[in-house]
């Protein structure tokens, strides 16, 4: 595992030893581990998050999770019709995950800050969750948001983020290429409008 002066050493050892980091991201930042078992058992006590509400994944690019999920046809489409990062897309898992994953349903934002895409290039998949307790109004600044987990300043990486509305959270029902608009549901509006959504479904027919 290589570094560069924006991925310190140190924190990529945290992440291979399943240990929690906060990332910028172009909404707020982040709180990452690796999808496994005992790396989420830490992200969750950390976070006091509820086991049953499941954390994204963010990545790089779809192709770091084509194992992981069905991916329709036209995702690549849906993606670049709306500005990098403002969708989070709810697909079909190929094998049922970790509940704290989504277990049979699996939501993936590719991201679009470029120090998240190095992270992401570099160690694969992390969790995307906000990175504050649960309940907490989050910081915009990575390495107060650590400070606020308690975590060591080598967990954060360095950033401040914009804040604002969320990623629009989207569900697509199917594997296959999207024929009708009711094939899609916006589950959580944000930085994209259901109406916005639900226009770029209908150029599909």
């Amino acid at each position: 595992m290589g570094s560069s002066k924006a991925l310190p050493e140190t924190l990529l050892k945290r992440i291979a030893r399943g240990e929690a980091v906060v990332y910028p991201t172009t909404t707020l930042p982040a709180l990452g581990c690796r999808p496994e078992s005992a790396a989420l058992d830490r992200l969750y006590r950390l976070k006091q998050r509820a086991t049953e509400h499941p954390v994204s994944l963010a990545v790089a690019n779809l192709s770091q999770v084509s194992d992981i999920a069905e991916i329709p046809e036209e995702t690549e489409s849906l993606l670049d019709s709306f500005p990098a990062g403002s969708l989070t897309l709810l697909l079909q898992a190929k094998r049922s995950l970790d509940a704290r994953l989504g277990g049979d349903l699996v939501a993936i934002r590719v991201v679009a800050h470029p120090l998240a895409r190095e992270l992401l290039e570099e160690v694969g998949p992390l969790t995307a969750t906000s990175a504050n307790l649960s309940g907490v109004t989050p910081e915009e600044e990575c390495v107060k948001a650590a400070e606020a987990l308690r975590l060591p300043a080598e967990a954060a990486l360095t950033g401040v983020c914009p804040g604002g509305l969320p990623s629009t959270l989207i569900r697509w029902h199917g594997h296959a290429l999207l024929s009708r608009s009711g094939s899609i549901e916006v589950l959580r509006e944000g930085l994209v409008s259901e109406s916005e959504v639900m226009s770029w479904s209908k150029n599909l027919n």
